[in-house]
């Protein structure tokens, strides 16, 4: 069974990312009706906007855990399907 890397957009225009097991649509589906506390609860409706299956759980929350620290800017080229802009959007070390 898949494991899903997903990015929804929510009502105030932020974005939240996460991982599921199975089910895509029921997972943002149960984002939607508030199913979970957190993030997401007060800033519904959330739409998916970008999703990324991986065969190995392990690699879809390494993935997750990356793309909750990227900046906006970098989340929306993933979005947008832009990947050679990835490496040009990392944050400089100074």
């Amino acid at each position: 069974m898949p494991t899903y890397v997903y990015i929804l957009r929510c009502a105030d225009d932020s974005y939240y990312v996460g991982t599921t097991r199975g089910s895509l649509e029921l997972r943002v589906a149960q984002h939607n009706a508030g199913t979970f506390g957190g993030y997401t609860q007060h800033r519904r409706p959330a739409a998916l906007v970008f999703a990324q299956d991986f065969q190995r759980p392990e690699d879809a929350i390494a993935m997750e855990r990356r793309v909750k620290g990227w900046r906006r800017e970098k989340k929306e080229a993933l979005i947008r399907g832009e990947f050679g802009l990835l490496p040009m959007l990392a944050r400089r070390k100074s």
